[in-house]
């Protein structure tokens, strides 16, 4: 009898894994409790694989000898529970179609920076022209590359709820940017457990593999000798010994495999936190063999992710920046510590257990108002009211824009970076940033 297949979830991650499933003769089913997309629809469609939206039935998933779960869906779901207490298996995406490539992982987590570096590492390995797919939290499924046509690399972006669900998986390159506290909602609100799931990035590691990680992160440096791991490539801004990157006389100096040198102000990218991103690529790219002239090339060609301090517009003399994928506090300090003029700054959505203090003298120093934009901004006033600076309540992003405009002088910049999760008011960050980005637009019609 062939193998049952049960995935749960009709997003990107759940359909490319249905996909690779039935193409490898599973017996395979889709389950979402919400509604699946008319594109997600006709992709299974075309596979004839059988699927069903708005409801899990219970006698169709609980006889499956594993359940794929997108990473979307919590841990203490009522059917994952349910599956669980059954004894089936339950894995995510990435692991179930690691199991069927040979290609080389080189796989990105971090509290903040992953989708940057990810996109820059990716950037790299096309233009030295290697045969390479972009997955995990960006680009298409894994499971649905490795079902349409193989790749000799995967460049993999990883969240925790990824790699919660992550056993034999095995990096190649492992990259650690950073740890600050993010989901942990998620986490029953201990910062352990979400460091934990950060780290499993190094399960499986071999020691001709590669660890590529910032080596001021005290949570990384307290964590690390707990754990098995590649060969180190620590980075860091300052020289010390032992460090494949670091920064000297307005260069950063590249050390090893290959020694290399390049001037900070070929990078396109700009921001402390961007030079760590950077550095994190090109030691990435070194470690698989690409020429020292194809990285300096591709780290000053790049041209930056959305949603991630994407400039938008400048009018009436006050930029607008949408930094919509600044879904906790620690990616706002990095934002507002890049901004250059006094700063008009949206903070809002689904709080995950934030802490704001990390911000709160960045705020006082670079803000000259703040706009919450969430279904309930209480929690935001409660912390920023005492701290004498013009406020404004939003419930969208017009209405959000439309405030910016009256309380924005010229010379200054209004950041989107809202420290919280959108799903309050919008479908995901990138469609809050869009939506901020059309509000935006409409003002110079106006």
């Amino acid at each position: 009898m062939e193998k049952r297949i049960v995935i749960l979830g009709g997003g990107e991650s759940g359909v490319g894994a249905a996909i690779l499933a039935n193409k490898l003769g599973f017996d395979t089913f889709l389950s979402d409790f919400g509604k699946i997309s008319d594109k997600y629809k006709q992709m299974l469609d075309a596979h004839s694989i059988h699927w069903e939206e708005t409801q899990h039935t219970e006698s169709l998933i609980l006889n499956a000898q594993e359940i794929i779960k997108s990473p979307g869906i919590p841990n203490d779901a009522p059917m994952i529970e349910k599956a669980r207490e059954a004894g089936i298996p339950i894995i995510s995406e990435i692991e179930f179609a690691g199991r069927y490539t040979k290609a080389k992982m080189v796989c990105i987590t971090g509290s903040n920076g992953k989708t940057t570096t990810t996109s820059l590492i990716y950037h790299i390995f096309r233009e030295a022209g290697l045969n390479v797919g972009l997955a995990g939290n960006i680009g298409s499924s894994l499971a649905l590359q490795v079902a349409e046509g193989d790749k000799d690399y995967y460049i993999v972006e990883l969240s925790s709820f990824q790699l919660d669900n992550m056993y034999e998986f095995h990096a190649n390159v492992a990259v650690l940017l950073n740890i600050t506290p993010d989901h942990l909602d998620r986490y029953d609100h201990k910062m352990q457990n979400y460091v934990d799931a950060k780290l499993r990035i190094l399960q499986n590691q071999k020691p001709e593999d590669a660890f590529v990680y910032w080596k001021e992160d005290p949570i990384i440096q307290k964590e690390l000798p707990k754990y098995n791991h590649g060969k180190l490539y620590p980075f860091a801004e300052k020289k010390s010994t032992g460090l494949a990157a670091y920064t000297e006389e307005h260069s950063i100096i590249f050390t090893e495999p290959t020694p290399f040198n390049m001037e900070l102000e070929e990078l396109s990218l700009t921001g402390k936190h961007n030079l760590y991103n950077s550095m994190a690529a090109g030691i990435s790219a070194n470690v698989a063999g690409i020429r020292k002239e194809t990285i300096r090339e591709a780290l000053s060609s790049f041209k930056g992710v959305e949603h991630r301090l994407e400039k938008v517009a400048v009018i009436d003399g006050v930029e607008y920046i949408n930094d919509s994928k600044a879904t906790n506090v620690n990616s706002c300090w990095y934002a507002l510590q890049s901004m250059k003029t006094k700063t008009v700054l949206i903070l809002g959505g689904k709080d995950k257990g934030n802490d704001y203090t990390e911000i709160a003298n960045l705020v006082r120093e670079k803000c000259s108002a703040l706009i919450f934009m969430g279904a309930d901004n209480s929690k935001l006033h409660t912390f920023f009211d005492s701290f004498g600076l013009p406020t404004a309540d939003a419930k969208s992003a017009k209405e959000c824009v439309q405030a910016a405009k009256k309380m924005a002088k010229e010379g200054e910049t209004v950041l989107l970076s809202p420290c919280c999760a959108s799903f309050d008011l919008f479908k995901s960050y990138e469609d809050r940033g869009r939506q901020f980005k059309e509000a935006v637009l409409e003002l110079k019609t106006i």
